[in-house]
């Protein structure tokens, strides 16, 4: 499988939470790093979802924001980490965080946002992004 998704995390299905319509997929990296996905009933039975599920968590950069200091937002996935590279074009930029356990993520923003938020190499920030723009992959 190729994807255009930047973001690709490798991990285990640790809960999931049944609503009438939707799942809530929370995935476990590691021991200590978390992301929670949401998807229809419909798919997390055709994907056989379950405690101890191998799954992909895919991130399009386009979805993920980024910010500073304390930012309290209603996004459910909130990653933290360091700044480890900086692509800027005229409008738009790439930023990638270098995450513990050496992981990483990649937001696309603006070029007007870069400049605001004074992201450069070696600062610190966090990577924020909603739950409904997580796409799952079953790996087993």
């Amino acid at each position: 499988m190729r994807t255009s998704a930047r973001n690709q995390f490798a991990g285990t299905v640790a809960q999931l939470r049944a609503g009438k319509v939707g799942v809530e997929v929370v995935v476990a990296l590691d021991a200590q790093t978390h992301i929670v996905a949401g998807v229809t009933r419909e798919s997390a039975r055709s994907l056989g979802l379950e405690t101890g599920s191998s799954v992909l968590a895919l991130v399009k950069a386009s979805s993920v924001l980024l910010a500073v200091g304390d930012a309290r937002t209603s996004a459910r996935n909130h990653l933290s980490g360091t700044v480890s590279r900086v692509v800027t074009g005229p409008i738009s930029a790439e930023v990638t965080l270098a995450l513990p356990a050496g992981r990483s993520v990649t937001a696309g923003i603006t070029r007007d946002s870069l400049d605001r938020l004074a992201l450069a190499k070696g600062s610190p920030a966090s990577a924020l992004f909603k739950a409904s723009s997580v796409i799952l992959v079953a790996l087993d």
